[in-house]
């Protein structure tokens, strides 16, 4: 290879100085990730140049025998792996290497937390790897050239992991990746034949590719290398092995591997499935949330292979977007190798195939909820909110999604989501019918609206949902077990058999002494409710807000505004506490505009206590300020 132009000076993206700072300075103690990131890219590079050779199969350049080659020079103190992959164009350098072309570097950086061990975890997840190199490297020569160029197309990287890097056009004639490392001082064990093996072995035993080294002998003392190859790693699918025959190990490397994750899973499913469809699978559950699970335009973590030829990463047609955190290789023997995202989506196999990976990873985490509570909680603390969005995406897992479900309630009274559904129907009330539920934008305003208290009163156990997701949740997932799911802030207030007579009686004489006060109190709120009724879900608050059984509750009218979206705005009912001093001195009050104060100041503190917004706060506390220099001093 020789250069055929001059140098070209650039300078780094200001986000990749400070990921070199990070790499030269701070994540020395786990250095052997390099070799691993590296490897792991070469790999990648020959996935693509499979699935692109696919349809131009001179691409291969007659040249079809896919490897890894590592090599070290003692006396130059260099650790070169190059790989008969892809390869780059001169555009793609720019783009890859000079840049960090991701919308998460900035949540990259936010997330580092000066714990080494975390931090070089969060190297691989956010694409970054290549720059591990400067963790053992002072500088660094990346020579690289696509496949399908010609050899004059060649492409020379070169940086110090300063500010800038170097970039120059040469003459490579086979295609590719050769990435050298000119090492630091200290670096001397990664020129040593055993140190790389075992790395490899650690690391990437599993990569498909045979990653090929020279073999060495010791002469005079010593290590040499010889003109002959080797294969270090075993170079087989490890989803095509029989489980007897993968190690927990073997298992929890090959997930760092396609997660790029260096924490090991939560947990894992290997299945191979014959009949009608034949593949296999090999997903896992991972121990922590990724960086873009909230991203509408986020990675998916599956990739498909047919008959062990890579087809597509990020398959997002084999799990619905409510797994989007399951990670996995799925294995298909009877897809066509030429599949395209198009065909996917309209495969009758590829349903099947979604069908049975989705029942595969429900039923792990059934495992995992009944066998390993420890671990469940774990996961739900990581991907709880996500898994609320299945019974609106998955109508026929909905059952087995919705007992995987976990809340908070005022059986413990503290935010932790620790109570299923079963578990709530095993501690109902005799006579109790529905599931009873709150919803609200935190846990504190879920926990003490006024809307609990005649339930916290009976004893009678109700779930509180503050997550953004929980509204999208309860319009979905109507029943469990036969169970209808009730929110206590809908509708009338009806216990059924949890009430006797004697209080069913009382209600209704209240009702009726009532009525004139409630007709005056709903001509002086006029248009700023559709109802004013006797209440008797209160026992300490004065009033309360409710909407209608089949209007949209508040919080979700809310959250929808918040978004900028159109929402209907739904006009409350007031009820009120017959009870309460304030109600009875509102019931006795004669002048006419210290009643309309006294009402319209009931209705917004119920407003207020629902977690609602006042339209006229000023009004508010003028009419709040009256009433209070009215109090004896």
């Amino acid at each position: 290879m020789s250069a055929t132009s001059s140098k070209e000076t650039l300078g780094f993206q200001a986000e990749v100085k400070q990921l070199l700072q990070l790499m030269i300075h701070s994540l020395y103690s786990n250095k052997d990730i390099f070799l691993r990131e590296l490897i792991s890219n070469a790999s990648d590079a020959a996935d693509k140049l499979r699935f692109e050779g696919l349809s131009d199969s001179a691409l291969y350049e007659n040249d079809p025998d896919l490897k890894i080659r590592i090599a070290f020079d003692r006396e130059a103190r260099t650790l070169t792996i190059s790989d008969n992959g892809i390869g780059m164009s001169r555009q793609e350098v720019i783009e890859h290497i000079g840049t960090i072309a991701k919308s998460g570097t900035r949540e990259f950086f936010s997330q580092l937390s000066g714990d080494q061990k975390k931090d070089a975890a969060l190297i691989g997840q956010f694409g970054v790897g290549f720059y591990s190199a400067f963790i053992v490297a002072d500088r660094v020569t990346l020579t690289t050239r696509r496949a399908g160029l010609t050899s004059e197309h060649g492409v020379r990287w070169e940086s110090e992991g300063a500010g800038d890097y170097t970039l120059e056009t040469v003459d490579k004639p086979g295609r590719g990746t050769e990435i050298v490392l000119h090492l630091r001082e200290g670096e001397d064990e990664f020129l040593s034949d055993y140190k790389i093996k075992s790395v490899i072995r650690t690391y990437s035993d599993h990569i498909t590719l045979p990653i090929v080294m020279k073999k060495t002998e010791w002469k005079d003392g010593v290590e040499t290398p010889t003109d002959e190859d080797e294969t270090v790693n075993k170079a087989s699918a490890l989803w095509a092995r029989a489980k007897k025959d993968v190690t927990d190990e073997e298992y929890n490397e090959f997930y760092k591997h396609v997660a790029h994750d260096f924490e090991p899973p939560l947990a894992w499913s290997h299945n191979r499935v014959e009949g009608k469809q034949e593949y296999i699978s090999l997903l896992y559950v991972p121990s922590h949330a990724p960086f873009d699970l909230y991203d509408r335009d986020r990675r998916h973590g599956i990739k498909l292979y047919v008959r062990r030829v890579f087809i597509m990463d990020d398959a997002e047609q084999l799990m619905p977007a409510y797994l989007r955190f399951v990670r996995g290789v799925i294995d298909s023997a009877d897809l066509p190798l030429n599949v395209s995202r198009e065909i996917l989506q309209s495969s009758r196999d590829i349903d099947a195939i979604k069908n049975g990976s989705v029942k595969k990873v429900l039923g792990l985490l059934e495992d995992l909820a009944e066998n390993q509570p420890e671990k469940y909680v774990e996961f739900w603390n990581a991907f709880g909110k996500v898994l609320k969005e299945g019974p609106g995406e998955d109508y026929a897992n909905k059952e087995k999604i919705a007992a995987l479900l976990r809340f908070a309630s005022t059986h413990t009274d503290s935010d932790a989501q620790v109570v299923s559904l079963k578990d709530y129907i095993g501690r109902m009330k005799e006579g109790q019918t529905a599931i009873y539920y709150i919803t609200a934008d935190s846990f504190a305003a879920a926990k003490h609206s006024p809307h609990l208290e005649i339930f916290r009163k009976k004893g009678i156990e109700v779930l509180l949902l503050s997550d953004r997701v929980d509204e999208w949740l309860t319009g979905n997932l109507h029943e469990f077990d036969g169970k209808p799911l009730k929110s206590v802030a809908k509708g009338g207030l009806d216990l059924g058999a949890l009430e006797d007579e004697a209080e069913k009686t009382a209600q209704k004489e209240a009702e009726d002494a009532m009525k004139p006060l409630v007709e005056r109190i709903k001509t002086t709120l006029g248009e700023r409710v559709k109802d004013v009724r006797v209440t008797h879900r209160l026992t300490d608050s004065p009033a309360c807000l409710v909407t209608g059984e089949g209007d949209m509750s508040a919080n979700l009218e809310r959250l929808l505004k918040a978004a900028g979206q159109a929402a209907p705005t739904v006009k409350p009912t007031l009820e009120i506490n017959p009870s309460h001093a304030l109600v009875t001195r509102l019931n006795g009050e004669s002048d006419e505009d210290r009643f309309a104060d006294w009402a319209n100041l009931l209705f917004e503190q119920a407003l207020l206590a629902e977690g609602g917004q006042l339209d006229d706060p000023a009004s508010f506390v003028r009419r709040l300020n009256g009433l209070l220099a009215m109090l004896p001093s």
